[in-house]
């Protein structure tokens, strides 16, 4: 089964990380975190934390973004960053069922190294001058876009 990936570079806010696992749980995308985390991202500290969706959704950890890398690379998910900085909308883009979509960190984005391994960089417009949208609510849209283009579960 061909599977779409939320993947998440060192969080920092612990809510939206498991605002973001509930997401997965709920539409069937696995997740990864990409360490090191700015707070505890054990299965202990998010079930002490309310997560009762844990069970239901697949985490993969990495301890770093090379260790991500490696995974990704060696099973040929291509790699589409979610950025403030891209010129492309989330919405002219075509995914793939099997696509990595990859969140920064909730206080300073990713790192250039991550920007260049990038197979693409999309961008959620806003109305100018406003900054960002909550982390949370981007991977929600961009799940759900990717979703549904590409006929994923609970899109019917």
């Amino acid at each position: 089964m061909t599977r779409m990936h939320i993947a998440l570079y060192q969080p920092d806010i612990p809510q939206n990380t498991g605002t973001i696992l509930r997401l997965c749980a709920c539409l069937g995308i696995e997740a990864h975190i990409i360490g090191p985390a700015g707070f505890p991202a054990t299965d202990r500290a998010f079930r002490r934390a309310g997560m009762d969706y844990l069970d239901a959704v697949t985490i993969v950890r990495h301890r770093s973004w090379h260790d991500f890398e490696a995974w990704r690379r060696k099973v040929r998910h291509r790699l589409v960053l979610f950025t403030t900085a891209a010129p492309t909308s989330y919405l002219e883009f075509r995914y793939r069922a099997d696509d990595v979509l990859l969140f920064g960190r909730e206080s300073a984005g990713v790192a250039e190294e991550v920007h260049q391994a990038a197979d693409a960089c999309l961008r959620i417009p806003l109305h100018p001058g406003l900054r960002s949208l909550n982390v949370a609510l981007a991977a929600a849209m961009a799940a759900g876009e990717a979703l549904r283009q590409t006929g994923g579960m609970g899109m019917c």
